[in-house]
């Protein structure tokens, strides 16, 4: 394996620990609401920014994976803001 095929799994995985940490808190937030610790609002206004954030990571990961097949640096993709990301997704 290259030096960039290293750096590319590493950076992946770090961007995939970090999406289970939040689909961690959707689970938390989820079983708060369910519990009555929290208000419905308070869940949904708390999930709106869990999954914007999630959209970001997903993305990059997927620009960072396309780089890789193209033969191109990964570590030059970046964090697209939320409405960049929305409009792709839709």
């Amino acid at each position: 394996m290259d030096d960039q095929g290293r750096t590319a799994g590493g950076a992946d995985r770090r961007i995939l620990e970090r999406i289970g940490e939040m689909v961690d808190e959707e689970r938390r937030l989820r079983a708060a609401l369910a519990e009555g610790r929290i208000d419905p609002e308070t869940e949904q206004r708390e999930l709106k920014g869990i999954e914007e954030q999630l959209d970001q990571c997903w993305d990059l990961l997927r620009q960072r994976r396309a780089r890789v097949e193209a033969g191109e640096d990964p570590d030059r993709a970046s964090v697209r803001s939320v409405a960049e990301v929305e409009r792709y997704e839709s």
